[in-house]
């Protein structure tokens, strides 16, 4: 049934980003590239799928919102830079598991090896400007997407750790706070905040362990960005550390998440246990 899947809102609320900035923000982005990530998405998705016996059928959710992800997020000068990324995220979900579990956020995972492997791949932390519109969009949105999966916890220990961090950095160095709210008002921090770094499946499973993992980017997303200049430092940082999931899951027991529970509902709560998908 169509919105039956929290996953829906998702790929229609992802969807609309992606019109909303081409149509209102300028962005240099070629429509064949959105098509190139959709299809390379989907085949990768499909052809794996078959290869490893996971999936009774093809996982369309899924692909879709990894495609749209890269769509947003990544620009690229060449359609096989796109098609890289777009692959490599659909197989870390297959090759990088443990206990049938990826860890590493698909279009995460994309990104950052386009960003590492190709010449002509970047990201734009910036491309949203700061319309406060967009945030209210944003915050809107993926509020109601987190709330339905659980994960406000980890979207406030994000936010707010960075924040306060970059709150202190500003009356040390004595700036003006209109400063600080331009370092935070970005829709590229705000998408990661909420359809990123809470992606369910890739997360730690415990409250506890997400909270100190969420922290843990925080601090490192501030030291890259403010230490090291990288633009995309938020993207590095997860990815660097996507594999502490591994070990929180191992020292704290908690539920693994599951899309749908044995009626066919969204599961949002920690503690009903679930099947795995």
């Amino acid at each position: 049934m169509l919105l039956n899947d929290v996953r829906d809102y998702q790929i229609l609320f992802l969807s609309l980003f992606l019109v909303l900035g081409i149509g209102t923000r300028d962005w240099t982005l070629r429509p064949e590239l959105i098509g190139v990530a959709i299809a390379t998405c989907l085949l990768t998705q499909w052809i794996l799928s078959s290869v490893f016996s996971q999936e009774q059928k093809l996982n369309i959710r899924s692909a879709l919102i990894t495609s749209l992800g890269l769509s947003l997020l990544l620009r690229a000068d060449h359609w096989t830079t796109m098609a890289l990324a777009a692959a490599s995220a659909i197989a870390s979900k297959f090759l990088f598991q443990v206990g049938n579990k990826h860890f590493f956020n698909p279009a995460n995972f994309g990104i950052i090896t386009a960003l590492l492997l190709t010449s002509d791949a970047w990201v734009s932390p910036g491309q949203w400007g700061e319309d406060w519109w967009y945030g209210l969009l944003f915050v809107g949105t993926g509020g109601m997407i987190v709330q339905r999966v659980g994960r406000w916890d980890t979207t406030a220990a994000f936010l707010g750790s960075y924040s306060l961090l970059e709150a202190i950095r500003n009356l040390w160095l004595g700036w003006t706070w209109d400063v600080y709210l331009h370092r935070l008002m970005s829709g590229s921090l705000l998408l990661f905040a909420l359809f990123m770094v809470t992606d369910p499946r890739s997360i730690p499973n415990a409250r506890i362990g997400r909270i100190v993992w969420a922290v843990c980017i925080a601090i490192f997303t501030f030291i890259l960005r403010n230490y090291f200049f990288i633009s995309s430092a938020v993207f590095w940082a997860l990815f660097i550390l996507a594999p502490l999931t591994i070990l929180f899951d191992a020292f704290l027991s908690a539920p693994e998440y599951s899309w749908l529970s044995k009626d066919g509902n969204t599961t949002v709560t920690d503690n009903s246990p679930v099947p795995s998908p």
